[in-house]
């Protein structure tokens, strides 16, 4: 299951680390609050340390921050808790990651552009967090297969690791963005953080139409009633101009 996905991408063997990440290591290097230490004894099985790519395993020259890549598996025992686990890990890890999450016979994939605490170096801020949905590479859909494709290592750009890695986010986006839109196409520049807009003002308008239907569902009176489903009726106009958009 995995390994589909790592044989798209044709990571050089040289790359190949496929050491394990122990739990203490996030206990002692995360600032956890009481779900994600639940989370992190729940939800996760196991943690590798697949891949690691930086300039001796790869030819690819860093940028500021961006001098290593690792690429990690988290095996879930749970996926409700993905995103907040991609927090803490990407928290606790000093340099760029590609998480691979698994659960039963399907994947998920997350990155985050990270930047160093300038008030406290030891620290990494995470500014900028994409996860797909789940998928199963062994059975993709057209979206899913062409995004394997393009994750393949030869075709991400090799100008520098923070282009390397701005490729593979480019890449998650435009699959968050089929999923929405039902068409899967790589975009660059203005194209990719419009995009990422789009995608961040649809999550918050299905979060605010699904908040308002559950009110709805428990509403007694009739003007109120009358008064909710027009404003749902406002969000589902606006959510479907924006995946027109996308």
């Amino acid at each position: 299951m995995t390994q589909t996905f790592y044989d798209y991408m044709a990571i050089p063997e040289k790359c190949l680390l496929n050491k394990p990440l122990f739990k203490k290591l996030f206990q002692e290097h995360a600032d956890l609050d009481i779900t994600d230490k639940k989370a992190l004894k729940d939800d996760i099985d196991k943690i590798r340390w697949v891949y690691t790519l930086n300039p001796s395993t790869l030819n690819i020259e860093p940028y500021r921050d961006y001098d290593e890549i690792a690429i990690i598996q988290i095996d879930l025992t749970s996926a409700s808790r993905a995103q907040r686990i991609a927090t803490f890990v990407n928290k606790a890890i000093p340099y760029p990651v590609m998480l691979v999450f698994s659960f039963a016979d399907t994947i998920a994939i997350s990155v985050a552009d990270k930047r160093i605490n300038q008030a406290d170096k030891a620290k990494w801020v995470v500014e900028d967090a994409w996860i797909t949905a789940w998928f199963n590479p062994d059975a993709p859909n057209e979206a899913q297969q062409k995004f394997m494709q393009d994750m393949t290592i030869k075709s991400l750009s090799f100008v520098n690791f923070y282009a390397f890695y701005t490729d593979i986010k480019n890449r998650t986006i435009a699959l968050n963005t089929a999923d929405r839109s039902g068409s899967y196409s790589l975009a660059s520049g203005d194209g990719t953080i419009n995009r990422a807009e789009a995608l961040r003002e649809l999550d918050k308008l299905e979060q605010e139409k699904t908040e308002l239907q559950n009110k709805l569902a428990k509403e007694k009176q009739m003007g109120r009633q009358v008064e909710m489903t027009t404003k749902i009726k406002k969000y589902a106009d606006q959510i479907n101009g924006l995946k027109e958009k996308l």
